[in-house]
């Protein structure tokens, strides 16, 4: 089985590297030049286009921003539906609406060309240290077919549905979860401060409490540490998920109190610092409290 991703950013150079730590003769394609000859150099085989990948791979991970994106890479002029042969794999793994998915896989109807709507969690750190969570939905014997190539950029894959668009919305789900933990921690982090908490002693209590977790504990460590930007976790991209979150429950008529909350925190940091990590919120509550945590 040949591998392909399209989109080598945090995420998808993380895919391409496990892919091919793995085994997997790997193409990829990125706007990006630098991501090109990144790729090149960990051994991935370049291409010129998107149709390029399709034409080379059995299976290809699409790791794009959005869903307008992940309709022309998979169904545009010179696209993979267009590129792959009969048989291959979509392994649509970029966040996006459920409706958006859902769409993509009716336009491969009669392609002969199958999708299993998948997004990850587990951030930067999972997709390059091969340790995602999919949320994979397909039918079994697609996902049976995929799970060589999803086991080597994953640690667990949860079969949460048949059809395309139920992957989507387990990931909405669990980004209002996720984004609302975030929130409180930033929140958390700058009371600490105006209140003279050194940071390493709120770290110490809260990652050996019932509210540790990987989500508050690297949260807080980048945070006393002052790291704002460049952790592989750029504000846009949970500002983005939280928007799809908020988007489907009104859609469903359910009222997501601490989301919608978390998404105005994310609003004011996006806004203010548009190239940040997620942990830039904290900053911008403390510039109103006026005290900062350090380590």
């Amino acid at each position: 089985m040949k591998a392909g991703v399209i989109g080598l950013g945090d995420m998808g150079s993380g895919l391409a590297k496990n892919l091919i730590a793995n085994g997997f003769e790997t193409s990829g394609f990125d706007l990006s030049d630098a991501r090109m000859a990144q790729f090149a150099e960990i051994g991935g085989v370049t291409c010129t286009a998107v149709g390029e990948v399709g034409g080379h791979a059995d299976i290809v991970y699409v790791m794009v921003m959005n869903g307008d994106q992940a309709k022309d890479v998979i169904l545009g002029e010179g696209g993979l539906a267009t590129a792959m042969g009969d048989g291959g794999i979509i392994m649509l793994t970029a966040t996006i609406k459920p409706a958006e998915a859902r769409a993509i896989g009716d336009g491969l109807a009669g392609t002969g060309i199958r999708m299993i709507d998948s997004p990850v969690s587990g951030g930067f750190p999972g997709a390059q240290g091969g340790t995602l969570t999919m949320m994979a939905a397909a039918p079994d014997d697609l996902l049976e077919a995929a799970r060589p190539a999803m086991e080597a950029v994953s640690a667990t894959i949860h079969h949460v549905g048949r059809n395309v668009g139920d992957g989507q919305v387990m990931k909405a789900c669990l980004q209002s979860i996720i984004g609302s933990i975030f929130s409180a921690t930033f929140e958390a982090a700058a009371l600490a401060a105006k209140a003279g908490v050194s940071g390493q002693a709120l770290y110490n209590v809260v990652s050996s409490s019932g509210a540790g977790c990987g989500i508050t504990s690297g949260a807080l460590e980048n945070i006393i540490d002052r790291k704002f930007e460049g952790t592989g976790s750029g504000i846009g991209t949970m500002h983005k998920d939280l928007t799809i979150s908020l988007a489907m429950a009104e859609d469903l008529g359910v009222p997501l109190f601490t989301a919608a909350t978390a998404m105005q925190i994310f609003h004011q940091g996006k806004t203010k610092y548009p190239h940040g990590d997620n942990w830039i919120c904290t900053r911008v509550i403390e510039e109103i409290v006026g005290a900062e945590l350090h380590r």
